[in-house]
């Protein structure tokens, strides 16, 4: 499995997988915020409430007081980050946060920035 170089973006990896494997969820995600907070996430498929892994994780750390992001993990079958997730992340952490796209085994395939 190919690992990150940064040892916290690879502790990313591992609440992401933990949290996907934990909830049985489609995705999972973590994020790193400015003071260095972490926030894993796992998707919600509600009848009535749909939000993906990044969405959970982000509103986590608005609620939490986050006055930004520092980096982003989503475990994903799918072949790119969702378009309103990078944005989300924009939203919150301006321009050239990391964004690690990896599948359900962590393994990374791509780094995206903002």
């Amino acid at each position: 499995m190919p690992e990150l170089s940064d040892p916290e973006d690879q502790k990313l990896v591992t609440l992401a997988r933990a949290t996907r494997a934990r909830t049985q969820a489609a995705e999972g995600a973590a994020l790193r915020d400015l003071d260095g907070r972490t926030y894993a996430a796992a998707t919600v498929d509600l009848a009535h409430l749909q939000v993906s892994a990044v969405g959970v994780a982000l509103a986590m750390a608005v609620a939490s007081g986050a006055a930004g992001v520092e980096a982003v993990v989503v475990l994903t079958d799918a072949d790119a980050v969702a378009e309103n997730d990078l944005a989300a992340v924009r939203d919150l952490g301006g321009e050239g946060v990391a964004v690690h796209r990896a599948d359900p085994r962590g393994s990374v395939a791509e780094t995206l920035s903002t």
